[in-house]
């Protein structure tokens, strides 16, 4: 199937289905909802640099599920030369058993060309709560364990065990414009990967918005050459449906 671990990254993938297989029991239509955004970037004269970023998301919601599927991947050019290139795959089930609380398993495959992994990819699962939720402000947390494949370029593998926890919120600071910032952490036995993605959507008309996001990301401990943190800053256009 070409790289090492697609075989692992395929199961971990679906993971969150093995829950859903449940869903069929939900009484409840389902309800779709999602976007997709895309963002370019071009300069050229003395210098010619070309950035693409793009990012969808899929949610299916029940009664007392909710599946969320997600995918995003970014590339930047420089002179014709590849200087950053990433994708990410995300899919998740919550299992809603009150109106504020729920059970959540979550499975993610990275493929970051210039990080010094050929892949990593990880499986959680444990409980999440509204802790806030009134008609303008939204905060959620999640805690739970689970593991982590980190894929080295030369064969070896890391395999540990992760602490997981999540902040989530979601802001609307009027009818037409949106503050979220999400804080993820998975602490390892030598890993610990903390991500912010903190962003600002106004939106155009019904379906579409212009989007400003900023993305942190910090490992503690990296492959010799390479650097703990890394940044990036996106200007996107939103459709949602």
């Amino acid at each position: 199937m070409g790289r090492p671990g697609h075989r692992l990254t395929a199961a971990l993938l679906l993971a969150p289905a093995w829950c859903a297989a449940a869903a069929a029991a939900d009484p409840a239509a389902p309800r779709w909802s999602g976007e997709a955004e895309l963002g370019l970037l071009r300069t050229t004269g003395n210098t010619d640099t070309a950035s693409v970023n793009a990012k969808a998301r899929l949610v299916n919601e029940r009664e007392r599920w909710r599946h969320t599927a997600g995918f995003d991947a970014a590339r930047t050019t420089d002179g014709g030369r590849t200087t950053a290139e990433r994708y990410r795959l995300q899919g998740k089930t919550d299992y809603k058993f009150s109106q504020r609380s729920y059970l959540f398993a979550v499975a993610a495959y990275e493929d970051d060309r210039f990080s010094g992994y050929d892949y990593r990819a990880s499986l959680s699962g444990g409980y999440g709560r509204r802790i806030v939720d009134t008609a303008t402000l939204r905060l959620e947390g999640e805690a739970g364990a689970g593991v982590r494949r980190n894929q080295l370029p030369d064969g070896v593998r890391e395999d540990e065990v992760l602490v997981h926890g999540v902040l989530r919120l979601q802001w609307h600071l009027s009818g037409t414009a949106v503050l979220r910032q999400e804080l993820s952490v998975d602490g390892g036995e030598d890993i610990t990967t903390t991500r912010s993605v903190t962003s600002l959507s106004a939106r155009i008309n019904k379906s579409l918005a212009m989007k400003l996001s900023f993305t942190a990301r910090h490992d503690s401990a990296v492959p010799p050459g390479k650097v703990k943190t890394d940044t990036e800053t996106a200007v996107t256009l939103v459709y949602g449906f």
